[in-house]
């Protein structure tokens, strides 16, 4: 299922009824903005995914952007097939680690071998089979693999278990003393199908309340 907007409203007005406490929790945060992008770039997406990790917003952002203008992308929509003269050397100086400069290479060469799907076939395929296509990559794990399914994809549900802010949220939301663990969030995920990446997206805002 994608989310579009009658979906989404037909997401929190399900959720709202199955669970009173995440109900209090979108009454309070409002309208849900998760959306999927209508024509994500496949290369481009996941290369920005693999520069973020471990990194603040701004600091991915410059150095995406140094990404793409070593590969003379200007529409930063940098293509598997510029990697192909571009060294480790030059990608670590443009800020990319050595483990990140490997992991972009692979994932421009897994895509033109045909091994990591076209965007066109990926759009057709279960969540599960979304992911364990990605995984192959070097340096995209479950988690990136989920990242992409959501905000790329606009997959409704999606429900990223090893989220450290889906947990707060839940830890919060739901008055706990700890950080719930797996079971505790997929029992209590059950009520929230087939809209679990509308209720992760409400988890997400309630670690920014005050």
């Amino acid at each position: 299922m994608i989310l579009d907007d009658k979906q989404t409203a037909l997401a929190i007005k399900t959720l709202s009824e199955q669970d009173s406490t995440l109900a209090a929790l979108i009454n309070r945060v409002g309208e849900c903005r998760l959306r999927g992008k209508d024509h994500p770039d496949l290369f481009g997406t996941l290369a920005d995914a693999i520069v973020s990790q471990q990194l603040s917003g701004k600091a991915a952002a410059t150095i995406f952007a140094r990404f793409c203008v070593l590969l003379d992308a200007d529409d930063k929509k940098p293509q598997p097939a510029q990697l192909a003269s571009v060294t480790e050397e030059q990608l670590r100086s443009v800020g990319l680690s050595r483990a990140k400069a490997l992991a972009v290479k692979d994932l421009a060469s897994k895509i033109e071998q045909g091994l990591v799907l076209p965007l066109s076939v990926l759009e057709t395929l279960p969540d599960e089979a979304v992911i364990q296509n990605l995984i192959q990559v070097r340096g995209i794990g479950r988690w990136t693999a989920e990242m992409f399914l959501m905000f790329q994809l606009g997959r409704a549900d999606v429900l990223p278990l090893d989220d450290l802010g889906v947990r707060k949220g839940f830890m919060l939301t739901y008055g706990l003393d700890a950080m719930p663990d797996k079971k505790v969030l997929m029992q209590q995920a059950v009520s929230w199908q087939p809209y679990r990446s509308v209720a992760s997206w409400y988890l997400w805002r309630a670690t920014e309340l005050r």
